[in-house]
């Protein structure tokens, strides 16, 4: 049940505290990916701490940009794991070569702001948008289903060193308060994400100050700066090497057909109707620029749709993009206040896992209602469902035994790609394949796609002919520009308007 819609405005107060839970629901991630990257790079604490403030004024910038002229919906911007892989390996050949952390900053630059243009051209000219006709609720099932499960290994949620009471007393609170206790209190029903995280980290706190165990560090709070200041091009002008900007951009296309799916997922827990191709070129346009600016300030990174948050929606029942917007203000707000950035960085990691098993469940079991569509009855359906997701897990993990037992140098690594390194004998293109292939999402959206389009099967089977019936109409996406300049901009819904 959806409590606030696409065009809803909540009260300013409740927006904020709304918005900030949607800040939180993402801190894992964001402060994950500059942590994974700072430590390869080799930056000290402060270069750290600068770094993650980046990610979050660019993680700010972006969700505002994207709900307001991008696609329109309420789904938070911010780094991408997609694109965190070629990084790395970007990261290995420089290291190799003795170049400086800051010297690898500016070609992780160059290479994310091409990628970057690469996918503004691929969202505006329309490239998957005209793919949407041939991706009906099976294939998107997969790709969703596949966002949530290829997040299982995430450190927060399986290390074994985990204080396992704390990540359950977590995901116990927020599955009591938005299962269980959400009619029964209008706050509990709104922010159980919040509530759950703030009751998890104040017994944290507790049992630190009692000595009991020592969980939560706060010194990071007391030695941070009022103000960060973060700029433009802050660690040199990028540097541009054709085979850095080849792999940076199959991560991409990995991230895109990420975002694809979470179009539909986000459409599918506001209570809409499947997105049209004109938004979902909007929204992968509007990524493309994202990924253009985390460039120029130099996240070593680039920008996507976050998954978390769309998970977020579907368990509050929150889906104003005016929440997303003020929640991407107060993103910007901390990445420039060192003390909230600082603070955000002593939530444990057991309590990140708990959040993130409550939203990964979400999101799965979102994927896996778009089958309503189809006709499960048949046998051709349930192949390619059950292939999709299963080589979408297993390919990948394959891909990463094989780079994990060559254990060498980059170049090496990727000549032990089967076929690949042998027979092409063409690093960029052998790097560009491994990624796509370690890619969940890719491998399983692809396997469904091809699938679900060359085994016969009729329209209505496939879910297709409801799907034409759910997609919302041609005329249902405005662009922000084009409203504005034909009949002024659009007043938002306030709560309580007859």
């Amino acid at each position: 049940m959806v409590t606030y819609g696409l065009d809803d405005k909540p009260p300013l107060g409740e927006s904020v505290l709304l918005g900030v839970q949607h800040w939180l629901t993402m801190v894992g991630s964001t402060i994950a990916i500059p942590l994974v990257l700072t430590g390869a790079l080799g930056f000290d604490a402060a270069q750290t701490a600068q770094l993650v403030g980046t990610f979050f004024v660019v993680s700010g910038v972006a969700t505002v940009a994207q709900a307001t002229v991008g696609n329109r919906y309420p789904i938070v911007q911010g780094g991408t794991f997609s694109m965190l892989g070629p990084a790395l390996a970007i990261i290995s050949v420089l290291a190799a070569s003795n170049a400086s952390p800051t010297v690898m900053m500016r070609q992780l630059q160059g290479a994310i702001i091409v990628a970057g243009l690469a996918e503004v051209v691929i969202g505006y000219l329309g490239v998957f948008g005209r793919l949407k006709k041939y991706m009906g609720p099976i294939v998107i099932a997969v790709v969703i289903g596949l966002i949530g499960l290829a997040l299982i290994s995430v450190g927060q949620i399986t290390s074994a060193t985990q204080n396992w009471y704390l990540a359950g007393l977590t995901l116990a609170l927020i599955v009591l308060f938005s299962q269980y206790l959400n009619t029964h209190s209008r706050w509990l029903k709104l922010f159980p994400v919040l509530l759950g995280l703030g009751a998890a980290y104040l017994i944290a706190v507790l049992l630190s100050v009692a000595g009991v165990a020592n969980i939560v560090d706060l010194s990071p709070v007391a030695s941070a700066p009022l103000i960060r200041p973060i700029v433009p091009f802050q660690w040199g002008m990028p540097l541009f090497t054709g085979s850095f900007i080849v792999g940076m951009i199959a991560g991409m296309l990995a991230s895109a057909i990420e975002s694809f799916g979470d179009y539909h997922s986000v459409a599918r827990m506001a209570g809409e109707g499947a997105p049209n191709e004109r938004r979902i070129n909007h929204g992968l346009g509007m990524e493309g620029l994202g990924n253009v600016f985390a460039g120029i300030m130099g996240t070593g990174n680039g920008s996507t749709s976050y998954t978390e948050n769309v998970g977020a929606i579907g368990i509050t029942g929150v889906a104003s993009r005016y929440v997303v917007q003020v929640g991407g203000v107060v993103m910007v707000v901390v990445g420039y206040v060192g003390y909230f950035g600082a603070f955000v960085t002593t939530i444990p990691n057991p309590i990140i896992g708990g959040l993130f098993l409550a939203m990964f469940a979400q999101i799965v079991g979102v994927g896996l209602s778009q089958l309503q569509h189809v006709d499960m009855n048949q046998n051709r359906n349930v192949f390619v469902v059950g292939f999709g997701l299963f080589a979408g897990l297993s390919i990948p993990q394959y891909v990463a035994n094989v780079q994990a037992a060559a254990d060498v140098s980059f170049q090496a690594g990727l000549a032990s790609v089967p076929v690949v390194g042998a027979v092409l004998g063409i690093p960029e293109v052998a790097n560009a394949v491994r990624i796509v292939l370690g890619t969940e999402i890719a491998v399983g959206g692809i396997s469904a796609f091809v699938l679900d389009n060359t085994i016969p099967g009729t329209r209505e089977e496939r879910g297709l002919t409801a799907w034409e019936e759910i997609t919302e109409d041609d005329d249902a996406f405005v662009p922000f520009h084009e409203e504005f300049l034909s009949d002024g901009p659009s007043r938002e819904r306030q709560v309580g308007d007859d």
